[in-house]
């Protein structure tokens, strides 16, 4: 029996180092909401024509292009850091596709009278080349944190989705949104690009055209496409793919 005292010893150690390495909020990451959807609004931060407006969005995007970007909100991290916090829920909940890893999540924890605001942006490993780690932080920088402190979650998560889809659709790289300065880039970046086509469009009806009309210009029918497309329903959602997290992201407190 002696000769196993050892073992035993480095074997409590183990699971002692173990136990006290995970915070004790560690089994207290919720599950999704039933039945699902992309708004997880946890903290009640928004109200419900916003959860609404949102949720539609995310689910379109979802249906088009299977990146599935989640908002969350809650009141506690639970003695996580956000990151770790964003990273275990990410994989707890499987945000992407399986084989893709092409989810996103948005962690947003109100700020109260004792504590900071904490924001988190977590990247699947399919979509760190897309969103990088610098070009994450700088979304939380120009288009959430400002909008954050001005009392406006809604806007704040917003706009960050807004520059996310146009990343991931390629609508522009993050090196062109790095380089892009103050609120909203990501939304000037793509007009000046919706901007170009219109007018290479237009130019092209006018010195093609033979009928004697004009043409007065030529609009791209996506330019004015909203995201929630007035009242709609829910349930388009059929919940997540299994995709992982790939450790990428950014984090910021306000």
């Amino acid at each position: 029996m002696t000769k196993f005292a050892p073992c035993k010893f480095w074997l409590g150690l183990c699971l002692l180092w173990m136990a006290l390495s995970v915070p004790f909020g560690a089994f207290s990451l919720p599950e999704p909401m039933s039945p699902p959807r992309l708004v997880n609004d946890f903290a009640g931060l928004l109200d419900d024509v916003q959860r609404q407006t949102l949720e539609q969005k995310l689910e379109n995007f979802d249906r088009e292009t299977s990146t599935q970007i989640a908002v969350v909100t809650v009141t506690d991290l639970e003695g996580y850091a956000p990151a770790d916090y964003a990273q275990r829920l990410h994989e707890k909940w499987g945000i992407g596709q399986k084989g893709k890893d092409n989810g996103i999540l948005i962690l947003v924890k109100p700020s109260t009278a004792d504590s900071r605001g904490e924001a988190f942006i977590s990247v699947g490993y399919g979509l760190e080349g897309v969103v990088p780690d610098i070009t994450a932080g700088r979304i939380l920088d120009v288009e959430m944190i400002p909008a954050f402190r001005e009392g406006d979650i809604y806007a704040g998560v917003d706009r960050s989705v807004d520059v996310l889809m146009q990343l991931t659709r390629g609508e522009f790289t993050a090196e062109e949104y790095n380089g892009a300065q103050g609120p909203g880039a990501g939304a000037l970046i793509l007009f000046i690009v919706l901007l170009f086509m219109m007018l290479f469009f237009s130019s092209g009806r006018r010195s093609g055209g033979n009928d004697g009309h004009s043409g007065g210009g030529w609009i791209p029918p996506m330019i004015f496409r909203g995201g929630s497309g007035g009242g709609g329903s829910f349930g388009g959602f059929g919940g997540f793919g299994g995709g992982s997290s790939g450790g990428g992201g950014a984090g910021r407190s306000w």
